[in-house]
């Protein structure tokens, strides 16, 4: 018998780690017999005034070529009647399954209506996808959406034990019941969650004919070079990988910092008038509900570069990598630097497995269950810069065999995890 799930979350035109995710996730499934595929997309993911480009404009490679998965683009965070619309789709589609990507508390507004509805008035079995519980940058109202939007779903995925400990912190009068093998509980009084992991992404694979060195000589990377990837957001930490990098790099000529992602505020004409008034709608509205030290819009660790004296060793590319670029950097790369302030399972932590590469991480957040140290990457002391410079000194001294990282990553397919979902 066929059964049919629905991945509810951005769809393959938008940029970013969630819209992967989601694609991926819908692709696993397709591949499993028996088994309908939708994905069901916003159009629109956040509210109008908030000045930042969602749309990935610059990738030309279809992520669901040759699969059978059907989209459909729908849901409008700032048309409350494409919500309702949204759950009678799920409804009409006969869906098993639906598969929801929590990723801010923000949309917890449409996304609670979307399964209070579904809970009503179908038999579906109603997933959360738990990126995390509450983002990093806590504003004064995201309590509140996140008390409206997930309460009341049948079951949750979690990547860490860390975001399960948040479940159950944020709703503490609820009885849940941790497994990891996918099987639901018995028990109707208890939601069952499911600790599985971030499998690796196979949206984007080694090029064998890419020719390294040439792309190395090209941009003048030299022999070691350290890779940041993927937006530019405070809570990654790019300031203190710069600040780290600069200590080490300090007596040697043959390291390179390879820093590749799109400052997350800075993706709009600032010249255009809709984009002043959106960003002044938005500079109030953070005003109101987020703390000043929380406000990232004036993040600008770039700065450090030049500030430090580093230019000549750092190369910057300050914009979003089209999905077929990204092989370049992670096959020029020797190690992915993820020096975090607070982390969550990380998609470029699992897209850096999948080209093999060590990580050097932060002891903060998920990375101490992930990150073995001393075999499938080094752990840095959390805002030491001194213990991060260590760590890179140390990769290059001991580098770490590419083979571990291959073992960790063989356990992590999107096959096992596609399957869990289904039990």
């Amino acid at each position: 018998m066929t059964k049919t799930v629905v991945c509810f979350g951005p769809g393959p035109m938008f940029k970013g780690g969630i819209s992967n995710y989601n694609t991926s996730l819908a692709k696993a499934l397709d591949k499993i017999p028996d088994t309908k595929v939708h994905i069901v997309s916003w159009t629109q993911q956040y509210p109008a005034i908030v000045p930042r480009e969602f749309v990935d404009k610059s990738s030309k490679a279809d992520l669901l070529e040759g699969t059978q998965v059907d989209v459909t683009y729908l849901t409008n965070y700032n048309n409350p009647s494409s919500w309702i619309k949204t759950a009678k789709l799920i409804k009409s589609l006969n869906a098993d399954k639906v598969i929801i990507q929590w990723s801010i508390a923000i949309q917890g507004l449409p996304v609670g209506r979307i399964i209070n509805w579904l809970k009503r008035h179908t038999k579906t079995e109603v997933i959360v996808d738990l990126h995390f519980v509450l983002q990093k940058e806590k504003s004064k109202i995201d309590r509140f959406f996140l008390s409206i939007g997930i309460g009341n779903a049948h079951t949750y995925l979690v990547h860490s034990l860390k975001t399960f400990e948040e479940l159950k912190a944020f709703y503490p009068k609820k009885s849940f019941q941790l497994v990891y093998d996918g099987v639901r509980s018995d028990d109707q009084n208890k939601q069952t969650v499911v600790k599985l992991y971030h499998p690796i992404y196979d949206l984007f694979q080694p090029d064998d004919a890419f020719d390294i060195q040439a792309f190395k000589d090209e941009h003048g990377l030299k022999k070691n070079v350290f890779l940041f990837f993927g937006f530019i957001r405070k809570y990654k930490g790019l300031h203190q990988a710069i600040e780290a990098f600069a200590k080490m790099a300090k007596d040697r000529d043959d390291v390179s910092l390879l820093i590749c992602g799109e400052s997350f505020w800075n993706t709009l004409d600032s010249s255009k008038w809709s984009t002043k008034l959106k960003t002044a709608l938005f500079g109030t509205a953070k005003k109101l509900f987020l703390s000043k030290s929380d406000d990232e819009r004036q993040y600008q660790p770039l700065d450090l570069i030049k500030s430090l004296g580093i230019e000549s060793k750092c190369v910057v590319f300050n914009t979003f990598i089209p999905n077929e670029d990204v092989h370049k950097y992670f096959q020029a790369s020797d190690c992915v630097v993820l020096y975090y302030l607070t982390a969550t399972p990380s998609g470029i932590e699992s897209l850096s497995y999948n080209f093999n590469l060590p990580i050097l991480a932060t002891d903060v957040g998920h990375f101490p269950e992930t990150i073995k140290d001393g075999y499938n990457g080094y752990l840095a002391k959390g805002e030491e810069i001194g213990s991060m410079a260590d760590v890179m000194e140390k990769f290059i001294t001991a580098p770490l065999p590419r083979e571990n990282v291959s073992e960790i990553a063989k356990d992590l397919s999107w096959e096992n995890y596609a399957q869990a979902i289904l039990k």
